[in-house]
């Protein structure tokens, strides 16, 4: 399976530790913004310190992609990693820039995502979702298994959704 993958107007590639800085910026300018419609004031204020920082491992691991501009720039970034059942993966730090919502990025990134675990053995994929992301996992397959909180590494507990689809 080709890691890199070619749409109209952007290119989805593996991220690269050299990307940290350029994902943390994404997710900087993407999650207060889209968060505050399904989050109150006081919990994203505890809550984004932890979430707008991108994870080293996952700028390493070969499954986390990034969307990539004609320009450059990065207009979203999400992937997978096989979690301790081998058969089955989660989902991993999806985003998109709020200036390219509906351009089909996230889609790209999900399907390229899915494509990929297929290939490498995956038969299930399981996402802890924000409330706000809820209606697009479901429109790339994902049904809801319920709410859950999620402690981030701040210890702060962040309300989700944990959803499942099958590859």
């Amino acid at each position: 399976m080709r890691q890199d993958e070619t749409r109209a107007g952007f290119r989805i590639r593996p991220a690269t530790p050299e990307d940290l800085g350029a994902v943390d910026r994404l997710l900087g300018r993407s999650y207060p913004k889209l968060l505050r419609a399904d989050y109150a004031p006081s919990t994203l204020v505890l809550a984004l310190p932890g979430m707008i920082k991108a994870r080293p491992s996952l700028m390493a691991c070969g499954t986390y992609y990034v969307a990539e501009g004609d320009n450059g720039q990065l207009l979203g970034a999400g992937g997978w990693t096989r979690n301790a059942r081998k058969e089955r993966g989660d989902i991993r730090h999806v985003v998109t820039d709020p200036l390219a919502l509906r351009q089909g990025i996230g889609r790209a990134l999900m399907q390229h995502s899915f494509a990929v675990a297929r290939a490498s053995g995956i038969v299930e994929l399981e996402c802890w979702a924000t409330r706000t992301a809820v209606p697009f996992y479901k429109a790339v397959g994902f049904e809801e298994q319920g709410p859950m909180e999620v402690t981030l590494d701040t210890g702060v507990v962040f309300p989700a959704v944990r959803m499942e689809r099958t590859l």
